[in-house]
């Protein structure tokens, strides 16, 4: 599937300030502000850019440290891993496959079964609860 691709005034027609702040210059939400911390129910969260699905509900985690944590992907191709450099260390940057949003970073230090952290931003995600039977 091709990448979406949109100008800068698309984007920024289509998204918050905050969103476009995260999703296309790289911003980071401050700690602790994001609904998506207290979300519990089951569902999945989707990039608030294009809606693709990143992360289910049960892969989320509390990380204690106020953004939304997980320890896998809702599929491997889902997101994509740049590096990063800024801030003068080298950190692994998470993306929305589909439009390259920026979502967050991903460390070596969760739980099983990963033992890996994808730290998102809230601001960057949607939630889509699951439909009760």
């Amino acid at each position: 599937m091709p990448k979406i691709k949109k100008t800068d005034a698309e984007w920024r027609e289509a998204l918050t300030p905050e969103q476009f702040n995260v999703l296309r210059k790289e911003g980071t939400e401050r700690a602790h502000t994001s609904p998506l911390n207290h979300e519990k129910r089951p569902g999945t969260f989707k990039c608030a850019g294009c809606g693709k699905p990143l992360f289910a509900s049960d892969t989320k985690f509390e990380s204690g440290t106020g953004w939304p944590s997980f320890h896998s992907p809702v599929e491997a191709d889902a997101v994509s891993e740049h590096v990063d450099r800024k801030l003068f260390m080298k950190r692994t940057e998470v993306r929305c496959a589909d439009c390259d949003g920026h979502l967050g970073h991903v460390f070596p230090d969760g739980p099983d079964p990963t033992g890996l952290r994808y730290c998102m931003n809230g601001v960057a995600m949607s939630f889509d609860p699951e439909e009760e039977a």
